[in-house]
């Protein structure tokens, strides 16, 4: 066996022994996180347990149709949709106007501001800001609106001054030395290089607020999540279940529109 051909197995078997290691470990540690929550997934296999999940489900069926309460449901998808919407195009807006000192195109030291607010702003999850703003606004559609737009002014903040550094300057450089302004500039040598880029995240972000809205009201924050809340509170299963699918709805239409204008604006962005 020659040198080359042994170090070669040695480092394999080193490798694999790793991988072995790795393995083990995590499996230790898996096996202490049930130990120590006390988790007894055997429970979910038993014929009871079985009998039991299936009794739940069917008290959910049939989902309430009456024609008085799907008018309710309709007013709660228009107003999750409207606190949605709302609150995304804000977050759009001063995610914007805090991605221009964010990329550093108003100073260094504005940079590290701007960067540290945006940070602050997305690192408190969107619960946490309805809750907050409950208190601050009282309960209601204005709360989850405020919630929605302070956190997502922090994710489109980020992605906004990220795609602002990544686009090519040239342009925008060009209309400088020709004696434009640096505000014109920007808004006609750089603006239309990242336009596709930053609507792709706002309507990725509207997605996922869509999702989150209903999520809010379990707060008080308004919409189908109020909605859902106070029916299961009493225990009303038929009319959560149309409340759920009424959610089902919304996310897929949500989807499928947004997912039409981004091929809308893939030939542009090419």
């Amino acid at each position: 066996m020659s040198a080359a051909t042994f170090a070669e197995r040695r480092a394999a078997l080193g490798f694999c022994l790793q991988c072995w290691l790795t393995l083990l470990l995590l499996a230790i540690l898996v096996w202490a996180s049930f130990a120590y929550l006390s988790l007894d997934l055997a429970r979910l296999f038993r014929a009871e347990s079985g009998r039991g999940m299936l009794q739940f489900v069917m008290r959910f069926f049939p989902p309430d149709t009456s024609a008085e309460f799907l008018r309710k449901s309709a007013k709660g998808m228009l107003e999750t949709l409207a606190i949605s919407a709302i609150g995304t195009l804000l977050a759009a807006g001063a995610g914007l106007l805090l991605a221009l000192p964010a990329a550093g195109r108003l100073g260094p030291v504005l940079k590290a501001v701007t960067r540290l607010l945006l940070n602050a702003l997305r690192s408190v999850p969107e619960l946490v800001w309805a809750a907050l703003m409950v208190l601050a606004a009282g309960l209601g559609p204005f709360a989850g609106t405020l919630a929605l737009a302070l956190h997502t002014s922090g994710v489109l903040g980020r992605l906004f001054a990220e795609s602002l550094e990544n686009a090519p300057p040239e342009p925008a450089r060009s209309l400088g030395e020709s004696g434009a302004a640096p505000g014109l500039a920007f808004v006609y040598g750089t603006l239309p290089l990242v336009t596709p880029q930053l609507v792709a995240y706002s309507l990725y972000r509207w997605e996922m607020n869509i999702r989150m809205a209903t999520v809010l009201g379990f707060v008080g924050a308004g919409g189908l999540g109020q909605m859902l809340y106070y029916e299961l509170s009493l225990l009303h299963e038929p009319q959560a279940s149309s409340v759920i699918i009424a959610m089902l709805a919304l996310v897929v239409v949500v989807d499928v529109a947004s997912a039409w204008v981004r091929r809308r604006q893939m030939p542009q962005g090419g």
